[in-house]
């Protein structure tokens, strides 16, 4: 900066490099060890997606040292490419965590290059949940700053900000210096990418897994002394001015008093965050007036502009284009009640019935609406009209509820995969992961 003080990017790499694990309070913990069940479950639940084969295919033909594993594929690959392929697989289903303040996913970019590192480098399970809780408030920070002209301007955050809460995390799991973080965070903004214009295809948990092996390499690099520019975030034609965003100084200050881990909202359908409030204020309208199929006339789903650029696909063919249809998942939910992964098949969103619901369902933008809140009106066939709100970021389950339905929404997507008592056993590790001295036994026979 020009009075000679440290800019954003160092004091952010002062942050991730120095930061005392034990001011880190230990309800922080509890709530990163449900983070990491409930990314493990969707990893293990999209490892069969084509794109994960795609993806081991083109690991296959590159070669490179067995260092990491592939999860739920019995094989390990490169840490480079075991963090691009977890990655992806976690964010194939769509099924993973979102924050508000870094206005994407940032689950599926952290974990999967720190745990590929963890593996490799054999650390423990305490430094590896600290570099997870590090690696989100640094990206959560820089997330704040961008803010949301960022994401509406087409960039997707997930990719974005995930570039950089990788490198940080990693940077802090190999114990690099402030210098040496500077320019982690200096080479995996410079490689910052990812556009909303993929969403519905494979390239958006590309996303993911992208952000994820690109902070580790960063982090790699710059332990070796590899450089990059020191005010990455703030300076002249840096991430800010190029991306958008400005440096917010009241959330540099705050680093390391508020940990935004508490604020993850998991989710409990498999589809985009975008497409939840309107699903939960849908069936809350319909529950609470006991209001039947055949008595609907219209509904009217009122979603910000986020969410419509997000969410808003009119016409879905396919089940991953159904996870962004508001329209279909509104629907879906209404007529069958289930809304995990077996809803979003080519088969059903094709369904004439389901369409048949789809064309009574309308979705606008409401001028009073923000954020990924909602509001339904369903007007029934006498004219009536029965009206529901929801707002899934800001109803965020309290940590035990938060547990208890992290761990049955794993062992539904372990079980297929591995049977009940092995699913059990991983579950129970995971309670205890601060404990683990290195995650050979966690990754058996995944």
């Amino acid at each position: 900066m020009a009075d000679g003080s440290p800019g954003l990017t160092r004091k952010l790499a002062g942050f991730v490099a120095t930061f005392e694990s034990s001011k880190i309070p230990a309800q922080a913990y509890e709530h990163a060890k449900v983070a990491f069940m409930d990314w493990l479950a969707v990893t293990i639940g999209g490892k069969d997606d084509p794109l994960v084969r795609k993806l081991i295919d083109c690991a296959d033909r590159m070669g490179g040292h067995p260092q990491a594993t592939i999860l739920g594929h019995g094989m390990r690959k490169s840490v480079a490419q075991a963090a691009l392929i977890n990655g992806a697989s976690s964010h194939v289903l769509d099924y993973d965590d979102t924050l508000v303040n870094f206005f994407g996913h940032p689950s599926v970019t952290l974990f999967p290059a720190i745990l590929a590192l963890a593996e490799w480098q054999e650390r423990d399970g305490q430094d590896f949940l600290t570099a997870y809780l590090i690696g989100l408030q640094a990206g959560a920070a820089v997330g704040s700053c961008a803010g949301p002209a960022h994401y509406m301007s087409g960039w997707h955050a997930t990719a974005t900000l995930g570039h950089l809460a990788s490198a940080a995390g990693c940077a802090r799991l190999l114990g690099l210096d402030e210098d040496q973080t500077t320019h982690a965070l200096g080479i995996g903004g410079t490689q910052s990418s990812g556009l909303k214009r993929v969403f519905g295809t494979m390239c958006k948990p590309f996303h993911a897994g992208m952000a994820a092996e690109a902070g580790l390499t960063a982090a790699l690099l710059a332990q070796s002394g590899f450089t990059s520019a020191e005010d990455i975030l703030e300076g002249p034609q840096g991430f800010f001015q190029a991306l958008r965003g400005e440096v917010n100084e009241g959330v540099v200050e705050r680093l390391g008093q508020d940990w935004d881990v508490e604020n993850l909202a998991q989710k409990y359908h498999a589809s985009c965050h975008a497409t939840h409030s309107p699903l939960e204020a849908a069936m809350a309208a319909v529950r609470e007036a006991r209001i039947g199929l055949d008595e609907i006339n219209t509904i009217r789903v009122h979603s910000s502009q986020l969410a419509l650029d997000a969410a808003g696909k009119t016409e879905p063919v396919t089940g991953l284009e159904g996870k962004f249809s508001i329209s279909y998942c509104v629907a879906n939910a209404l007529l069958r009640g289930t809304t995990g992964n077996e809803a979003f098949t080519d088969e059903r969103v094709k369904d004439p019935a389901v369409r048949e619901l789809m064309q009574r369902i309308t979705v606008v933008l409401g001028g009073d609406i923000a954020g990924l809140e909602s509001r339904v009106d369903v007007e029934t066939n006498d004219g009536k009209v029965h009206s529901a709100c929801a707002d899934i970021l800001q109803q965020i389950p309290s940590l035990d509820m938060k547990r208890e339905r992290i761990r049955a929404k794993a062992l539904s997507l372990w079980e297929p995969a591995m049977g009940r008592e092995k699913a059990t056993q991983l579950a129970g590790e995971i309670q205890s992961l601060e404990r683990a001295r290195n995650f050979t036994s966690l990754l058996m026979g995944l």
